[in-house]
């Protein structure tokens, strides 16, 4: 007679993770753990009480300065797997640390996406948008996606993002930021704060940091705006107006000055 055959589950089985996967695992947790020792040793109660006046919450702070997060991210280096992990912390200055920390061709859209909606506070928001995503091949789907959501903090990350690329992306052409004029212009009435504010800073990125074409353009958005009967659309308007008339002065100046030096300095090279 013959023998019965084995059943086999159809289930599939997970194979046991080898000894160094396991290691890297344990030291991505004891990476996480260190910088947050580190950052606890850098954390002072005047900082921390003072995040409230810029707005940001202190509930998930420890009060680390700035310039020791940057300092404690080039001590860690570039790791994906351990700012996926710092972030998982919630804690503000662990996840302020993972722009500095994660690797750009490691951002995935999907990340962007599930750590966006996480975003409560402008200060996590700015920071990975102007230090990291910004140079991501995701980011100008990014602007014109989250421009569109309802979320506070979404929809300022949405504008954020196409300031920080009018600020940082040289090589490009004019038509993407011609469309982001449009979303612009389209949510200037939103009146939450950090939304509007984030709207008014995109504007005057365009305007005055790109190709004069685009400056046309963005004054005559703003123009536009200023003259609205709603009350924030007309704020974001006027306030663009002047800071692009600031940002044309300085200009004129400075062009001015280099102007009446020219003449100083070639004298000086013709003895």
């Amino acid at each position: 007679m013959a023998a019965a055959k084995k059943k086999t589950s159809s289930k599939p089985t997970l194979a046991p993770r080898k000894p160094s996967e396991r290691n890297d695992a344990q030291s991505i947790e004891a990476r996480v753990e260190d910088a947050l020792a580190w950052l606890g040793r850098h954390a002072t109660k005047t900082y921390r009480d003072g995040l409230a006046r810029f707005g940001l919450p202190s509930d998930k702070a420890l009060g680390v300065a700035m310039r020791d997060i940057q300092a404690l991210a080039k001590r860690l280096g570039r790791d994906h797997a351990l700012a996926l992990a710092l972030w998982e912390t919630d804690v503000y200055e662990a996840r302020l640390l993972t722009a500095y920390v994660d690797e750009l061709d490691q951002v995935t859209a999907a990340q962007m996406d599930r750590w966006c909606k996480d975003f409560d506070n402008w200060g996590i928001c700015d920071t990975l948008c102007f230090a990291l995503w910004d140079r991501t091949p995701h980011a100008r789907k990014k602007v014109s996606l989250w421009a569109g959501r309802r979320g506070e903090f979404v929809k300022r990350a949405g504008f954020v993002m196409l300031a920080c690329l009018a600020l940082h992306d040289k090589a490009s052409v004019d038509a993407p930021f011609l469309d982001g004029l449009k979303l612009v212009e389209r949510e200037a009435g939103d009146d939450r704060n950090f939304v509007k504010k984030a709207v008014n800073w995109a504007l005057r990125a365009i305007g005055g940091r790109r190709s004069p074409a685009l400056k046309a353009a963005a004054l005559e958005v703003a123009t536009r705006l200023a003259a609205s009967d709603d009350a924030t659309r007309r704020w974001v308007g006027k306030d663009a107006l002047r800071q692009l008339g600031k940002v044309a002065a300085r200009k004129a100046s400075t062009k001015k000055r280099a102007a009446s030096k020219a003449p100083a300095k070639k004298a000086l090279t013709a003895k």
